[in-house]
């Protein structure tokens, strides 16, 4: 049990973290892997709520993403990769731990609410082992640039897990004083954190407009300035998620003109409209292409591999055709995201993976190509997928069966073609891609193999010692007071 720390006990940690970091850049520890070969930097861009249909390399007509088509044209895009989770919380945890948000007791947050709110009680446990950690000590500088969404109290902050430089807002871009509902729910102010200091806010639409910006620069200042080492930046966006808002130029775009309304956005927080998601993801893609543009242009195309991919599927507004579902249900339009790996010279260009793959695979394959160890003495559900990642022919998917949870509810069962829903529907994923006719009648054996398997994960992640805590404090407090 993490009680709560002292504003003293947390600057003194903060300055441990910062004098790490300091020495590691001094020493240039790490810069080569065991053969001599230097270490890869590492980029991950983690959008919030893009749905599978959203880009033009998945088949999108409405959205221009130019450059995001030429990331799939010079690397590999994977047709058949999940994230942990449809909620953003749960699916964050196994981005960064490689496991089922369940088994790190993270499946959803406290009171019963789907996904951590601002001063909850519960967080990402500092003992579990983050990807972040496991790069910083293979020698790697680590930054986070934008929405964590893993516990905004300081003992779960990304200072405290393994990152050296952060940026961003701790919690969802909705949980804040202009949702109709801030009131009944408890919400807070947004605040914008550097490290662990709030250092501004996010109060109007345009603030909220200028987010995609801030967070792409800081990274790319941060590329900048730790090009001579290996570097890792997570760049977990708040586009698309809502209250959706992009910068004039991207509007414009869109078809939208009038000026930004405060006083609408405060009765309908959530714009559904597709012209503001369009605007968002075409802004997404500019980002994408200049983060990538940094790493060419500093000649480090060849020694870097960037992942881009969704923390679960789109909410409305957005596409996930030709997926049933969306954000927040089992169905493959909640779970099944786009997601595109780039490393030119190692990664084939042009290259298609159909193959089952999660984030819950970033964290071991990454941590081989940078030379780390996935942690000992304790279960990570991910597994290497470098295999696929390179195009190596005969390569399969390392998942005997991939299980998709709502919360703490288990609901379903991929096992290579077929998925099993607890509900005895059977669908044929080859065949029926938008899980449309229930097959169970005609192939029975394929529905009792599968229930095996859900089965299994019942005895294993339904049992308490197969799982581990979140991370608690006893006496939470906002970062930033209610009342300006």
């Amino acid at each position: 049990m993490i009680t709560r720390w002292s504003d003293w006990a947390f600057r003194v940690a903060a300055v441990c973290v910062a004098l790490a970091g300091l020495s590691c850049h001094v020493t240039q520890r790490g810069a080569e892997g065991p053969g001599g070969e230097r270490k890869p930097n590492i980029i991950v861009i983690f959008i919030d709520d893009l749905g599978y249909g959203d880009l033009e390399p998945f088949g999108s007509a409405q959205n221009k993403t130019p450059r995001l088509d030429r990331m799939a044209a010079e690397g590999i895009k994977f047709t058949s990769f999940y994230s942990a989770a449809p909620v953003c919380s749960p699916s964050r945890a196994a981005l960064m731990t490689g496991c089922y948000p369940k088994r790190v007791g993270l499946a959803a947050g406290s009171n019963s609410r789907t996904v951590l709110w601002p001063k909850d009680t519960m967080g990402l446990n500092p003992d579990e082992k983050t990807l972040a950690e496991i790069l910083r000590e293979a020698g790697y500088a680590t930054g986070c640039f934008g929405k964590w969404h893993l516990g905004d109290q300081p003992a779960f902050l990304p200072g405290q897990q393994g990152f050296d430089r952060y940026f961003g807002i701790p919690y969802s871009n909705d949980m804040w004083l202009l949702h109709p509902r801030a009131e009944e729910w408890n919400f807070s102010r947004l605040p914008l954190l550097r490290d662990h200091q709030v250092v501004g806010e996010v109060e109007t639409m345009a603030d909220q407009a200028d987010l995609c910006r801030r967070f792409t620069e800081a990274a790319i200042a941060f590329i900048r300035e730790h090009r001579d080492r290996p570097f890792f930046v997570y760049l977990p966006h708040a586009f698309v998620h809502v209250p959706r808002s992009a910068r004039p130029a991207f509007l414009r775009r869109a078809g939208i003109t009038e000026p930004l309304d405060e006083e609408q956005m405060a009765v309908d927080i959530h714009y559904f409209e597709q012209a503001r998601a369009r605007a968002q993801i075409e802004e997404v893609d500019w980002s994408a292409g200049r983060i990538l543009d940094t790493v060419r242009d500093l000649g480090l195309a060849e020694h870097t591999v960037v992942i881009f991919t969704s923390d679960n599927g789109g909410d409305q507004g957005c596409s996930n055709a030709p997926l049933r579902g969306h954000k927040g249900t089992t169905w493959e339009g909640g779970m099944r995201v786009p997601a595109i790996a780039w490393w030119p010279g190692r990664i084939p260009a042009g290259g298609v993976c159909d193959e089952v793959t999660t984030t819950l695979d970033l964290l071991p394959t990454l941590a081989v190509l940078a030379g780390g160890s996935v942690p000992e003495g304790r279960v990570i559900d991910g597994r290497d997928i470098r295999g696929l990642l390179f195009g190596q022919p005969g390569a399969r998917s390392p998942h005997e069966a991939f299980f998709y949870y709502s919360g703490n509810e288990l609901k379903a069962v991929r096992a290579g073609a077929w998925k099993l829903h607890t509900n005895g529907a059977l669908y044929d994923l080859e065949e029926d891609i938008g899980e449309n006719r229930d097959v169970a009648a005609s192939h029975p054996e394929v529905a009792t193999r599968l229930r095996g398997y859900l089965d299994q994960a019942d005895r294993d992640l339904g049992c308490e010692a197969n799982c581990r805590p979140a991370g608690e404090v006893t006496e939470p407090e906002f970062l930033l007071p209610i009342a300006r």
